[in-house]
């Protein structure tokens, strides 16, 4: 049983034998991937607020300098990223806000909201009407929390970081491990199309690394939802000085990502943070949500590639690079595929009772505007 998990009410098992083949995993085990995927995006920091103080992280501020974006910067964010020919709004968050920040929680009662997740919502409801598909990504959530704003997203996404009990996450507000997989689960249960992955570097062992790839690998099996695994390595700024993970280290966890999960979810790692030109080979296929437009508002002093960058990338791994939608095309209904899927799994069996996406993001898919125009020419390979 995994320790911690089962006190959030996700019984997970990993297999000591599995853990240890995954150990013995080394990149020289893994090709190249037959192609290399991005999406064009626009970050929109939703708020700055968050219930936990990671000592790595630069994105949270302390109550009473948090920020709260209005409707009004959400509209003109997006706005800008639709101009771009981008297709996502990545709603980035701190977590849920507690009850220190006094001012977030008065200016959302000013604004009629109740809570940071019904203000998501409205959020997410600018972006579609802008023409940009939602995936936000606002940490923890209770499974009342996903459903209030799951069917104005085409995806969303959490990152485990790791399934261990790290000093980094110390402090009497630390993050808890359990928390993160249950919301995996509850994404799984909703049938959300979802995005995780590890973080490299703060503190983890070798066999930490193993246990949260074994994690998410047997999540996805019980619900089949998860989309992307991010390896992501953790970065030097004002607040973390520790250094980042070797590429030695960077090229082995890549590695023993690419076997430890299901050929159908990408492995990712982000071009501004990790060596991706070195990591190809071990298994890589997707660069993440890259943006024309706006800053990695969580790691700002690492700015995003050129797309000639990411160009450059696939022809020296001698793949084709492909632009995508924040939701993979394997969760869309069989009409509004291009590759042929007819909506079942591998073994036959019937999935029509899975509704990845909702009635909400279907109408935006189909919409005869230019962003459904933008969308479809995604789809079709016509993304730049």
């Amino acid at each position: 049983m995994l320790p911690g998990a089962s006190e959030y009410g996700v019984e997970l098992t990993i297999d000591d034998a599995a853990v240890e083949r995954l150990l013995a995993v080394d990149p020289a085990d893994v090709e190249t991937p037959p192609e290399l995927s991005f999406a064009r995006n626009v970050f929109v920091p939703l708020t700055t607020a968050c219930r936990y103080t990671c000592t790595y992280c630069t994105y949270f501020d302390p109550p009473g300098e948090a920020s709260l974006l209005s409707l009004e910067e959400v509209r003109d964010i997006c706005e800008r990223g639709a101009d771009a020919g981008c297709t996502e709004a990545l709603f980035t968050f701190g977590d849920d806000p507690d009850d220190r920040y006094t001012e977030i929680h008065d200016q959302l009662e000013e604004w009629g909201h109740d809570s940071i997740h019904s203000y998501l919502r409205e959020a997410c409801e600018v972006a579609l009407d802008v023409g940009l598909l939602p995936h936000a990504n606002p940490g923890d959530q209770t499974r009342e929390q996903m459903e209030t704003v799951a069917d104005v997203n085409a995806s969303m996404g959490v990152m485990l970081e790791t399934t261990a009990d790290v000093g980094a996450h110390a402090g009497p507000r630390k993050k808890e491990p359990g928390q993160r997989l249950r919301t995996i689960r509850n994404a799984g249960e909703l049938d959300v199309a979802f995005t995780t992955g590890i973080l490299v570097g703060i503190g983890e062992t070798w066999r930490d690394r193993a246990e949260s790839l074994l994690a998410i690998r047997e999540l996805h099996e019980r619900y089949d939802h998860i989309q992307e695994v991010i390896v992501q390595p953790v970065a030097d700024n004002e607040r973390w000085s520790g250094g980042g993970p070797s590429l030695e280290t960077m090229r082995r966890v890549t590695a023993m990502a690419r076997v430890a999960l299901p050929e159908e979810v990408s492995v990712q790692v982000p071009p501004n943070l990790a060596p991706a030109r070195e990591l190809i080979d071990c298994g890589v296929d997707d660069l993440g949500g890259v943006s024309p437009v706006t800053d990695d508002h969580i790691n700002p002093d690492y700015t995003w590639p050129a797309l000639r960058e990411l160009e450059e990338i696939a022809e020296e791994a001698d793949v084709p690079l492909r632009e995508r939608l924040p939701v993979y095309e394997r969760f869309l209904p069989s009409d509004l595929r291009t590759d042929g899927f007819d909506g079942r799994p591998a073994d036959g069996t019937d999935a029509g009772n899975r509704r990845w996406i909702s009635s909400t993001i279907r109408t935006a898919l189909e919409a005869d505007g230019d962003a459904g125009r933008r969308y479809r020419a995604v789809l079709e390979g016509d993304g730049y």
